[in-house]
């Protein structure tokens, strides 16, 4: 059965505390909070196939995921929200072959039901609003960054999450007046949030990425592989499409 976790921590608590044996099918896949949904549904479809597997699942911000895969965090497969984060990986020996692109995301606005704050677009409606986004070096964060740099807007965010869940999460509790996440987190949110497009997304497109650790060995990294190939082969596509993904 799939385990999914937001936050290494809880993950780590359970795997570190002896239950994580080396030949055991049990697989460890961190990856990008935006990524929840999809790879919730991938790893049903691989242990279906394959029931010897048991999947476990983190999601946290990429450069996060990072951090805990240095200081020796259980992870068998690491995908993140942009290549930044997994040149770091790479550069630092945590990667074991070449990191593969496997999807793509824009940002959009999102509000509160009804529009309380009157929110028109990245523009100065922004001003006086409770804006929530995603923390610079964070890709949620630096796309923001960047489209609102190219439109001449200064954002003033009351808050700068981690990851673009609690982004979200801050938007469908009403402590915001506006968030900028991905398309696919507006559509997961369904009619808790409208959505405000943002006309120039696509100029800052977050590219997805996913490689095998070196962590994985034996019968494990072969497990690795096989979920790797199964997020990019046509069982991934499909799930990521159906949840508003674009496909390299």
């Amino acid at each position: 059965m799939v385990a999914a976790a937001v936050g290494v921590s809880l993950l780590a608590g359970c795997a570190v505390g002896g239950e994580d044996d080396e030949g055991s099918p049990r697989l460890t896949v961190f990856a990008a909070s935006s990524l929840t949904s999809a790879f919730t549904r991938i790893a049903e479809e691989v242990e279906r196939d394959d029931p010897r597997v048991e999947i476990r699942l983190s999601f946290d911000g990429s450069p996060g995921l990072v951090d805990q895969i240095a200081g020796g965090a259980p992870a068998d497969v690491y995908a993140s929200a942009d290549s930044l984060s997994m040149d770091r990986a790479v550069a630092e020996g945590l990667i074991s072959g070449a990191p593969v692109e496997f999807a793509i995301n824009v940002l959009t606005l999102v509000t509160p039901p009804g529009n309380p704050a009157g929110i028109t677009g990245l523009d100065r409606s922004l001003a006086d609003a409770r804006l929530v986004v995603c923390a610079e070096g964070v890709p949620c964060g630096d796309a923001a960054r960047a489209l609102a740099g190219a439109a001449g807007v200064q954002l003033r965010p009351v808050s700068e999450e981690s990851k673009v869940t609690d982004v979200l999460g801050k938007v469908t509790s009403g402590e915001a007046d506006a968030g900028i996440v991905y398309l696919t987190d507006a559509r997961s949110a369904g009619d808790r949030v409208e959505q405000i497009a943002i006309p120039t997304a696509a100029s800052a497109p977050t590219r997805y990425q996913i490689a095998v650790t070196h962590r994985g060995e034996t019968d494990r990294a072969d497990a690795a592989r096989r979920f790797v190939d199964a997020v990019t082969g046509p069982v991934g596509r499909t799930v990521l499409a159906d949840h508003g993904f674009g496909l390299p």
